[in-house]
Parts: C-alpha cells; sequence; structure tokens
C-alpha cells in the first residue's frame, strides 16, 4: 500500500509539474530505504538463550524462560510469538539481559517440545518486519495428572494409614525450639501469638513411618492410571509434610519431604517408560533408512 502510494502521487506529480509532490515523493521514498536498513538492524545482534523449560501438570501453562541480551546498541519492541499465537513484546537496551517468560500449554504426560519460537521486529514505522526462526533443544515436561484412588483400588494403606497413625500419635507430642529447616506447617503459631515463642511440634511416628508410594500398589490398573494414583499420593504427601518415598519398576526414592524431593519424584513419573520408547523409536527409524540405503 506504501509503494502503490508513492506510484499514484509520482504519476500525480508528472502530470501536474509540481515539484512538492516530486520533494514528498523522494522524501518518502528514502524514508522507505531509511526504515529497510533500521528494521534489519533493530533485530541483528539480537542473542536469545532458553534458559529454563518448564514444568507443570496437564492443562497448565508450563513457563519457558528466555534470556535476550545486545551486544551493541538497542533493540526496540521486539516480538516473541510461539505456533499457538501466544506472543511477548519486550526491548532490549544496550549490554542489558531481559527475561521473557513464554506459556506453553502442557497436554499430555512427557515432554513438551516448542517446534519453532518467531522473533520479529517492525520497528521503527511498521512499514516492513524483520524477523528470525528459533527452535529450542531443550524440552519441559508434563507430569501425570493426579487421580485420587478409590479406596478399594488397594491404595488404602498408602494414604489413609498414614494419617491413622498420625491421629493416634496425637496424644504423645514432643514440644521443642524451631530450628532451620523446619516445616512452617509443624509451627505452633496459635502459641506464638501468644507468646512469642516460636516452637515445633513433632508427633511420634511421622519420622519413623513414612509412607511409601509403590507402582504395584494397583496390579488391576494401566500404568498411566497408576501414574495418576501416585501423583495425587506424592502431592498429598507432601502437603501433609509427611515423608514419602517413591518405587516403581527402574526407580526408587528414599522416604524425605521438601520441594526438591517433590520435583524429582513428579520429574521421575512424568519420563517413566517414554524414554525407552524413544529409545526403541530412534532404533527403528535407523533400521529403516539402513534396509533403504
Amino acid at each position: 500500500m506504501f509503494g502503490l502510494l508513492l506510484v499514484i502521487m509520482l504519476i500525480t506529480g508528472i502530470n501536474y509539474q509540481n515539484s512538492l509532490i516530486y520533494l514528498l515523493v523522494f522524501m518518502l521514498g528514502a524514508l522507505f530505504v531509511a526504515a529497510m536498513h533500521q528494521t534489519h538492524r533493530n533485530l541483528a545482534g539480537t542473542e536469545i538463550t532458553l534458559v529454563e523449560a518448564g514444568e507443570g501438570f496437564p492443562g497448565q501453562e508450563l513457563g519457558f524462560v528466555f534470556h535476550l541480551g545486545r551486544a551493541g546498541g538497542d533493540a526496540i519492541q521486539l516480538m516473541l510469538m510461539t505456533e499457538d499465537g501466544t506472543e511477548r513484546s519486550v526491548s532490549v537496551t544496550h549490554e542489558e539481559v531481559i527475561s521473557v517468560r513464554l506459556p506453553i500449554r502442557g497436554t499430555r504426560r512427557g515432554p513438551v517440545r516448542v517446534s519453532r519460537i518467531r522473533i520479529e521486529t517492525r520497528f521503527p514505522f511498521g512499514l516492513l518486519r524483520a524477523w528470525s526462526w528459533i527452535r529450542p533443544a531443550s524440552e519441559g515436561l508434563c507430569y501425570p495428572a493426579p487421580l485420587r484412588p478409590a479406596p478399594e483400588s488397594g491404595a488404602d494403606h498408602l494414604g489413609d494409614s498414614g494419617d491413622q497413625r498420625r491421629k493416634d500419635a496425637m496424644d504423645h507430642v514432643d514440644i521443642r525450639p524451631w530450628r532451620q529447616g523446619d516445616l512452617s506447617q509443624r509451627v505452633q503459631w496459635k502459641r506464638y501469638a501468644r507468646t512469642g515463642e516460636l516452637v515445633i511440634a513433632d508427633w511420634e511416628g511421622d519420622a519413623s513411618d513414612p509412607v511409601w508410594l509403590d507402582f504395584e500398589a494397583w496390579p488391576g490398573a494401566d500404568r498411566e492410571l497408576r501414574l495418576s494414583y501416585l501423583a495425587w499420593l506424592l502431592e498429598d504427601r507432601e502437603r501433609a509434610g509427611q515423608p514419602w518415598g517413591l518405587r516403581f519398576p527402574g526407580f526408587e526414592r528414599g522416604p524425605d519431604n521438601g520441594a526438591e524431593h517433590r520435583r524429582e519424584g513428579l520429574r521421575a513419573l512424568g519420563r517413566f517408560g517414554l524414554e525407552a520408547q524413544s529409545a526403541s523409536t530412534k532404533n527403528a527409524s535407523h533400521r529403516t533408512s539402513r534396509e533403504a540405503a
């Protein structure tokens, strides 16, 4: 449209021999050429790095975090877009690193791959667009969807027995001063409000009777259903602040609790059985290509 406008103005100037129209056409043409170089330079030299691949449950948005930097000059109004339409606009100044989080929705258990991310700019006038494609090598991870097991499914000993032990142990409470690393759920907040003393309540059996989450506890269920049961029980034990261990074929993690222990358990559940499938697929593809050769 801009080029068509210049042509019409040029024909008008020739027809009427109007010098002002000539001047305006040549000025706008020079502006177009300058915008072409400026738009390209605004994108050239931008460094973008994927520093964190998102993790979460199906249906959640997994945050992929990118760092954008410039070795020289500023980059104004850069746009990062995914293939599903999610976009983020940022500006990067000279020798500054900007963090950009792109949410990618997880749909099912397993690796979450981002095939392409488009980075583009229309600075300064919006007449032209410079773009490039980014193909991240790292991948995110989608955990199994948590599903509460039915009591008759054979998992009642995994969940209810721990709760009953804690109820039985309420009569044997040990009050001690708070120490670094204690869970906030154990703090006696009412006592703290009255006396200002930060103390912890320890119940007998919490540390000595951890819960083991076992893949073999549901012999009649399929693999994905068992993993969903384990994910729910893992989250439930973590919310209760009770140590838990995780056991399934090829993996065993001793009883513990905390954010890192939870993350390791969910990651193991998310990847269970998929690495072997990926390896077999690659081997089959290699054999097919070799036979074709």
